[in-house]
Parts: C-alpha cells; structure tokens; sequence
C-alpha cells in the first residue's frame, strides 16, 4: 500500500515539472509602461438648490393665529422686493388701530403747540393794550397828586384830595404790575406744562409706531426678488407649521454636494466639476464655489443598499453654468450626482 502512494508522488511530481518546462515564459514588460489606473477625483452626492436658498415665509404674527384673508400670487408668479403677497384677516383692525393713533397724535402735537404759544395772539395784544392804558392813568394820577401835593402848603388845596391822587397813583401803578405778570404768563409757557405736554406728545408718538408695526404684521412682502415654489395655505385658512409659502431667487442656481470628509483635502473652490442629471444624456458644467464649515451626518439618501449610512461629510456648493441652470430651474431639490475630476496640485510661491 506505501508503495502504490511513493509511485502516485513521483508521477504527481514528474508531471507537474514537465509543464513547468514547456510552459510560455509571460511577455517581458515594456520599459516605461505603467499599469493603467482607475479615474481619479471626487464623487458625490448632490441636490439642486437655488443660491439665494428656498425662504418659508410665514405669518409674522408670530404664535398668534390669525385667518389669511387674501392671497395676491400664484405659483410660478415672480415678485419683486417688497412686494405684498397676502394679507390676514386682522389687517381692517389693525389699520384702524393705526388710524387712531395718528389722530391721537395730531391732538397731541396740538396740545404742546398751544402750551408753547401760551396765549393767542389777540389776548396778548389786548393785554397789552390794557397795560397801556393802566400806564396813562398812572401817569395822570401822578401828575394830580404832584399838583395837589404842591397846593396844600398854600392853602389852595386840600390834603385828603393830595392823599386821595397819592392813592390813586399808588393803585394805578398796582394794576400795570399784575397786567404786565399776566402778559409774561401769556407769552411765555410754565416749564411744568411744556414737559408735560412734551411727554403725551412722546408717548402717541410711541403709540403710532406700535400700531403701525402691529399693522405690517397682519400683511406678508417679499423679502426678496425671487419665485413663488409652493402655496401651503389659501384664503379662510389658518397657516400651519408648514409656513404660508416658499420664495426662492431661480436666476442663479447651485449644487450642494455632500462630500466625504476624507476627501475634503482634494477640493478647493474654483475646480470645475460634472453634474450628471437623472434622465439627461449630457453632463451639465458647475464650478465649486464653497466650501462648508461643519462636518455632520450626511443628508443624501443613496441607493446603495450596502453603504454607510452615518458617514461624515461637508458640504461644498457648486454653482451651475447658465445652460444648466435653465435646465434645472424648474427641479429645485432634484437629487444628482456630482464628479470633480482630480485637480492639478498647487504651485507653491517662491
């Protein structure tokens, strides 16, 4: 039995020498050649999305809950800044509340323009006129008590008349005083009425500003030039937490590409890129134009059943050239693809 294995090892080892022996030596390799490698670069990811991003505008009410009462765009409407776009359903109200607040103020204003004048112009030239007259009858009193003061030592004139045109005098003198305090009291406002007038004046303006921004917030304008997207409420609705409406700028689009963070060190801005667009033959040309601050989960669902789905990436956005812009203005959120082919390292400055 040992014998018939030592026979079957030997034959085993003959044969596999002979082929060996006659077996073709491989193809000597050329000097120079260089096994071909597979392309390099950066694969990704990506979603279209406008440059100026997509804006859910929102009642400014803030947590209170007001019916829209009108809606003045469609979708696929351009509006510019500033535009009005909807009203709510307290707009009458707080108009009104407005309203009030203006003519408050105007009584206001009036109030402290009177305080300042003091008195109206006729009752401070007839109070002038008065102490005019009070000056007259001043002076002529003056003069008969100086005439009778002279007679009484001659016997001419008696002393009670002397007394009496003294007292006169004296009278006269007393009512151009307090004709003259009340003409400064017309003229001239107490400090005390001036600041209190100054205050209500303050405080209805304080009150216009607060009912005219309670207004502006029973409206919506566009905060930019841009496109109606999506409508999320139409008039007699209450807007829920979806937001009123989506507004975005569609004249200059852009890729957001979720990008390994291992392959981060590759990119910079200014690499062109390719685009590859579902259903599109052609590739559409972006150039990367940022790069992201933070690393996080990506956000890119893929169809790999077998990748990672908790993989650290950044995002790098890359802006589309204008043919595929127009392309893609109607496909805000498409999922692509985005490939930067390897870039050319940097020369280092001498």
């Amino acid at each position: 039995m040992s014998r018939r294995w030592t026979w079957g090892a030997a034959a085993l080892a003959i044969g596999a020498g002979a082929w060996w022996w006659t077996a073709p030596a491989p193809p000597p390799t050329r000097p120079g050649a260089v096994a071909a490698e597979a392309p390099r670069g950066v694969g990704a990811l990506g979603r279209v999305e406008p440059a100026s991003r997509i804006r859910t505008l929102n009642q400014p009410g803030g947590m209170a809950v007001t019916r829209l009462e009108r809606l003045l765009v469609a979708e696929g409407e351009a509006v510019r800044e500033g535009q009005l776009l909807a009203e709510f359903a307290d707009a009458a109200q707080k108009d009104a509340t407005a309203r009030q607040a203006e003519a408050a103020l105007a009584e206001a204003r009036a109030s402290l323009e009177r305080t300042r004048a003091a008195g109206r112009p006729s009752e401070i030239q007839a109070q002038r006129a008065r102490i005019a007259a009070l000056a007259a009858q001043e002076e002529i009193a003056r003069r008969d008590a100086a005439r009778t003061d002279a007679l009484v030592p001659t016997g001419a004139g008696s002393a009670a008349a002397a007394e009496r045109n003294r007292y006169l005098t004296l009278q006269f003198a007393s009512q151009r005083a307090q004709a003259e305090a009340d003409l400064a009291t017309l003229s001239t406002p107490r400090p005390e009425d001036l600041a209190l007038a100054e205050a209500r004046l303050g405080q209805a303006e304080a009150a216009l500003a607060k009912a005219r921004a309670d207004a502006a917030l029973a409206r919506v304008h566009a905060p930019m030039d841009g496109t109606i997207l999506r409508i999320f409420a139409r008039p007699g609705d209450q807007v829920g937490s979806n937001g009123l409406l989506e507004l975005a700028d569609l004249s200059r689009l852009d890729v957001v590409a979720d990008v390994f963070e291992t392959d981060l060190p590759r990119l910079r801005p200014g690499l062109p890129a390719q685009i590859i667009i579902p259903g599109e033959a052609a590739r559409a040309a972006a150039t990367v134009r940022e790069l992201g601050w933070t690393v996080r989960r990506t956000t890119q669902a893929g169809s790999d059943p077998v990748a990672a789905v908790d993989s650290r990436t950044v995002e790098v956005r890359l802006t589309l050239s204008d043919e595929a812009a127009a392309l893609l203005r109607r496909r805000s959120g498409m999922q692509v693809q985005v490939h930067v082919p390897e870039a050319p390292p940097l020369v280092a400055a001498r």
